[in-house]
């Protein structure tokens, strides 16, 4: 039994210096090809980043992705032609009197829209940017405000920015 655990402590030994014969050589091969650390990493992360896009998992994930951006894409592009509508009438209405920020809350807001967790991301971008932009101009209302205030605000800036100007009113001949 001693004898045998002598044998393969020896034959441990062997293969160590083998190993060690060989990664060295290895290392000779590579520095005559050129081949330095970085370039072996860049090998290596991209052989692993192959490995990671074929497994299932991460294509599955990737067309569930793929399909949730796509359907956000088409839930803000209804939202966004909704409000351009109601700006456009808005201008062709010269601001009358008729036009109130419910009537566009009321045209989208669908529960199931207004209450998905995409809206509601969408509107705390909106409501953050507006505090972001009072705090740069030195607004004194108080960061924050309702969703329907940004879009009343974005509505009267708008349409007082296409107002035409009272020379433009006459007919020039």
């Amino acid at each position: 039994m001693l004898f045998l655990k002598r044998q393969v402590e020896e034959e441990i030994q062997t293969l160590s210096q083998v190993l060690a014969a060989k990664e060295k050589h290895l290392a000779e091969i590579k520095r005559k090809l050129g081949i330095g650390s970085l370039q072996e990493l860049r090998e290596n992360l991209a052989r692993g980043w192959q490995e990671v896009t074929a497994m299932p998992a991460y294509k599955k994930t990737s067309e569930t992705l793929s399909q949730a951006g796509q359907k956000a894409s088409a839930a803000f592009a209804s939202v966004g032609s909704v409000i351009t509508k109601k700006l456009e009438d808005v201008k062709l209405r010269g601001l009358s009197h008729s036009f109130s920020i419910r009537s566009i809350q009321h045209s989208i807001s669908m529960p199931a829209m207004r209450n998905s967790p995409t809206f509601k991301s969408f509107e705390e971008k909106v409501e953050n940017l507006k505090a972001s932009r009072e705090s740069k101009v030195g607004g004194t209302k108080p960061a924050g405000g309702d969703f329907g205030e940004v879009l009343n605000s974005t509505a009267n800036a708008s349409a007082i920015s296409t107002e035409p100007l009272p020379d433009q009113t006459h007919e020039r001949p």
